[in-house]
């Protein structure tokens, strides 16, 4: 019963001395007797007993200041030219390959039939070779990791190795195509080489015997060749529209590599290829006149992730290793270099200078200077990436979730999907979740990292949209 008893502290006692009068018709349930109770007695009509505390006085509130969000401040790009040289008898041609900037920091550019080098370090030109008319013009340069030695490909369809430092001829590789090299590629001692023949070939330039591999899928000639961050993917675009990735621990000794994904979304010859240094599997590419788009990939699953109409034709692109931006070559009208923000794909600058079409892209070892060759017979450095700092380091490649398995049901793991991913087929054979234990969520992890599996589903529903 002390649960009744009143707290005499917050009791008010005062209303059992008072008194009133009320009209006997007035009705005591009605509001407007307890409006002229309360006016009268000038209180809020408070219980003569309580039975617990009173409620603390309110605090006066706080007014509250909205937070200013922190922005990062916007990096400064420099709008001018770092330097400017002529570069007479440039061919105009959108499928060649002809600059190069080596890991030695020496810039190479081959105009008509001879190579021409440019030391940056000590600003000091010299010219490397001159081919014969026979055997030329040159159509392809691409310097070694090492950045010592330089390949050089030919319209007569070989391809000379030469050492820049004595300026002495190593090797002719002859016999891997039927027509000009108008790509190559490195990926250690292997040097990937793309013809007009429509053919891949990888040599190991260790051996006499130096053809190893045969890739076969474009129906036209080859004119861009990117081995990936991780070298275990080599991308190839042609004059066919047609993009492929291939897979190179699929391949072996002598034999005949067969690409894992066809990519078939451009309308104009593909040149243009770039792997992002920060997300291994990201790779975009880019369209001649009649396609004037930057398409992006996943290149686990084959899928398009965005694709951006530039207006122009594209002939190079090139990634920031420092950030996730990304720089577009291109022809009329405006002939300018333009750089994105990733993935918002919001225009960051235009450089604009050049009187022709820029037909080819190289970027310093660094990563900060890009040059650029146009058929106004230019060659222009640009400070694009800004100075050099301390590159953000890709994620560990670790073996790729579900890599070795060739037919995997998605149903239960992502239920939102859309059907027609139900499944993705890289073969034959079929394989169910229980029969590799992804019908438990902890067996997942052992495949991999789990955040970049949920990443890949992410942009594959976005591809889907």
């Amino acid at each position: 019963m002390d649960r009744f008893i009143p707290n005499r502290s917050a009791s008010n006692f005062d209303l059992l001395t008072r008194g009133w009068k009320v009209k006997e018709n007035q009705m005591e349930s009605s509001i407007a007797y307890r409006k002229l109770l309360a006016e009268a007695l000038d209180l809020d009509l408070a219980r003569i007993f309580a039975f617990k505390n009173m409620p603390p006085a309110a605090v006066k509130p706080v007014p509250w200041v909205p937070l200013t969000k922190y922005a990062k401040p916007r990096r400064h790009i420099p709008q001018g030219l770092e330097d400017m040289k002529d570069a007479p008898g440039l061919l105009d041609d959108f499928h060649l390959n002809l600059l190069d900037w080596g890991s030695g920091n020496v810039l190479a550019l081959a105009l008509g039939n001879t190579v021409h080098l440019w030391d940056a370090s000590t600003n000091t030109a010299s010219e490397l070779v001159t081919i014969d008319d026979e055997n030329g013009p040159i159509t392809s340069v691409s310097w070694s990791p090492e950045g010592q030695q330089i390949a050089v490909g030919l319209n007569n369809s070989e391809i000379q190795l030469w050492d820049s430092t004595s300026n002495r001829q190593l090797d002719t590789l002859r016999g891997c195509h039927r027509s000009r090299v108008g790509s190559m590629a490195w990926n250690k001692h292997i040097l990937t080489t793309g013809g007009m023949d429509a053919q891949i070939v990888n040599n190991d330039v260790r051996i006499r015997s130096h053809i190893v591999q045969t890739y076969r899928g474009h129906r036209e000639e080859v004119c861009g060749l990117k081995w990936s961050p991780s070298e275990q993917k080599l991308a190839s675009g042609g004059n066919d529209n047609l993009v492929h990735i291939w897979d190179a621990s699929m391949a072996s000794s002598n034999s005949t590599g067969r690409w894992i994904h066809r990519l078939k979304d451009h309308t104009s010859v593909v040149k243009a290829l770039a792997w992002c240094p920060l997300q291994s599997s990201l790779l975009a590419s880019a369209g001649g006149n009649s396609d004037q788009t930057i398409k992006f990939w996943d290149t686990h699953l084959g899928a398009c992730l965005n694709s951006v109409d530039t207006g122009s034709q594209v002939s190079a692109l090139m990634w920031s290793q420092n950030e996730m931006e990304l720089l577009s070559s291109h022809g009329p009208t405006q002939n300018q270099l333009t750089l994105w923000k990733y993935p918002s794909m919001v225009k960051r600058t235009e450089l604009t200078g050049h009187t022709s079409r820029v037909l080819y892209m190289s970027q310093s070892p660094d990563g900060c200077t890009v040059a650029s060759a146009a058929a106004d017979e230019t060659l222009r450095i640009w400070n694009v990436f800004g100075d050099p700092k301390v590159a953000k380091t890709a994620p560990k490649v670790n073996p790729e979730p579900f890599s070795r398995v060739n037919f995997i049901r998605k149903s239960n793991i992502c239920p939102r999907t859309p059907h027609v991913l139900q499944s993705y087929r890289a073969d034959v054979s079929d394989i169910n979740e229980r029969e590799i234990g992804l019908d438990h969520p902890n067996t997942i992890k052992s495949y991999g990292d789990l955040s970049v599996f949920y990443y890949r589903l992410q942009h594959m529903e976005m591809a889907l949209k």
